[in-house]
Order: C-alpha cells, then structure tokens, then sequence
C-alpha cells in the first residue's frame, strides 16, 4: 500500500510549476530493501524525496528520473543488489527488484488520486497514458481492458500495489490508501510527545478529551482534538479494522466509556495507561458493563511493549512500537 504523503510532495511541486518523476518499486525476489509500491519522487532539478531501496540504488535512479523527464518515455530498471550491498543497508542478504520510473503526467490526475482513497494509479509499463481507478469509477486518458479490471480490482481491494499481465502488457496499479488512525483518550503529557511519533510512523492522530483546558489546538499540533464526551466521542469516530485507541487519562469516568465503545468496533488495536493493579480494576468494571473475557483481551493493558521506561516520551516511544507490533500481527494477546 502506498500512503498519501510523498504523492502529497509531488502534487505540491507540480503546483510551484516544477516536472515531477515518479519512481517505483513494481517486483521484487529474495530480500529487497523496498516492498512493492515504494516510491521516489523527482523534480527536474533533482530534488527527491522518499525511498526504493534504502539507499542501495537512490542515486541511480535519480538519474534516470531526470532523463526521463528530458525524453519522456517510461523506462523500467532492473536491479540485482548483492549480499554486500544488503549488509551495508542492514538485510541479511541481497535480492532483485524492478523499479519504473514515468513522468507524473497533469496536476489534475494527481488531484483526482489523492481526493478520496483508496484509489489506483494504473498505467501500462511501455506508455505514457493512465488512468486513475476508484470503485467502478474510471478518470484519465488509460482505457483499461476487459483483462485488466480485475487484477485492479483486486489490488484495491487487498490494498496493495500490484503488477499484472495481461493480454494488453504489463499493468501496475499503484494503490493509495489513507493512514491508519491512532484515536487516543486524553490530551495528557504522554499525548503530546505520542502524536508526533504515531505521525511518523504513519498514523493520523486524533485526541478526544472532555476537558476544555486539556482539549487544546496549541497544546497538540500535528493532531484533530476534539472537545467532547470519550464515549460517543470514540463511537462518533467509527473506528474500523485500520484504528487503534489508546486510553491515556487514567481516569475510569473517561477510560472506561471510550474502551467500552472501542470494544464495540472493529480497531485493530486497543490500549490502555495503568498498572496491572489498575489495569485488573479496569476489566472488572468492563465486564459489569457486559463485556466477557474474550473481548476484554483485546485490551493491551499496560499499554505499549515492556522497554523499561518511566518518562513520558519513554511511554509515547513504547506505544508507538507496540502500534507498529500490532500493525504487522507481532503482537499475541496477553491474557
């Protein structure tokens, strides 16, 4: 999957007027520094941003994003990285992998992507033309074969890019998706240094606090903070199987309605701040609220992976890995 932020970059600089590459990582074998859907954009005077191999091939394909855009026909580069490459960028081996490099062709498909994903990015290996795909919607100047449709369904519905060949040639659809949600109860301390560690690593964050003088804008840059009851805040929030909440306040009157109602939804992930005394305390009082042992499993509690630490930004670092544990299923239940 590929999220907003670096197609975001590009839009940006085609709007100041510059020619924007775009380069990306379409097959991979063995143990590739890059997944598939990677990118890296290029504007025509050599700026970039973002990443197809760690920085094993970077500088290389830099260059022919620049030739790209002097010729403009898309090009596909194969790359083989050897086992002493990998070990200076930290894999345990080398592998192969492709990357095309093409000219993002308009402002306007850019727009159209990135207004409302998930969406796709599709295009032919050997063309300049392409189409942005959405639901049964079709925009951009790309005719997509009969062939074709359901290789790009299929990679928007799992999520992820994906390379296809059809009778009409190689296909890739770039696939777009929002960010993943971190939805955290109480704009504590602990909130403050968390929200721009869950922003790094890919979360939107949103903060819901009942308490005026905790629920600030200026306390909480980089988040949505919305005033209002924990509960019907989280509920009103409808978190889905790509959210996790978090419970920070250590309060029962607003930890236990917002866990209450994330219980109720599909999050992927669900914490909350306490003890294991206090963390005890907190179970019995969600299953007087009708909530079994299965359910109450759910809740990692105490929050965030066991890295020692007792300062806020120390508890912010191990919710954060916790979050990404669970993202990728390396999280088991501890109950």
């Amino acid at each position: 999957m590929t999220t907003p932020h670096l197609l975001a970059t590009a839009r940006a600089w085609l709007r100041d007027g510059r020619r924007v590459a775009l380069a990306v990582v379409i097959e991979t074998w063995g143990s590739s520094p890059r997944p598939v859907g990677s990118l890296l954009v290029v504007d025509h005077r050599g700026a970039f941003e973002g990443s197809v191999s760690g920085g094993c091939i970077e500088a290389e394909v830099v260059s022919e994003a620049l030739d790209v855009l002097e010729e403009g026909a898309p090009r596909t580069l194969d790359y083989g990285i050897s086992d002493g490459t990998a070990r200076a960028a930290g894999l345990a081996c080398g592998g192969r992998l492709r990357v095309h490099v093409r000219v993002l062709e308009g402002l306007e498909v850019l727009e159209d992507l990135l207004r409302n994903p998930p969406a796709a990015l599709v295009f032919h290996l050997t063309e300049r033309r392409q189409a942005v795909v959405r639901g049964e919607g079709v925009t951009g100047d790309l005719e997509l074969a009969p062939t074709e449709r359901p290789a790009v369904e299929a990679a928007l519905a799992a999520g992820h890019s994906a390379l296809a060949a059809t009778t009409a040639g190689d296909t890739f659809a770039l696939v777009v998706t929002p960010p993943r949600r971190l939805l955290v109860v109480g704009a504590v301390h602990i909130t403050q240094s968390l929200i721009p560690m869950a922003a790094g690593v890919g979360f939107a964050v949103t903060v819901v606090d009942p308490r005026p003088a905790f629920a600030s804008a200026q306390r909480l840059p980089g988040a949505d903070v919305r005033q209002v009851a924990t509960g019907p805040g989280i509920t009103g929030l409808c978190p889905d199987d790509r959210t996790a909440v978090v419970s920070l306040t250590h309060d029962p009157a607003l930890d236990d309605p917002a866990l209450a109602a994330a219980l109720a939804s599909p999050a992927f992930y669900i914490g909350a701040l306490g003890s294991r005394r206090t963390h005890a305390g907190r179970l019995e009082r969600l299953r007087q609220r009708g909530f079994d042992d299965r359910a109450l499993a759910r809740i990692h509690g105490p929050v965030g992976l066991d890295l020692g630490g007792r300062q806020p930004a120390e508890i912010a670092l191990a919710i954060t890995a916790e979050l990404v544990a669970a993202r990728y299923g390396k999280v088991p239940s501890r109950h």
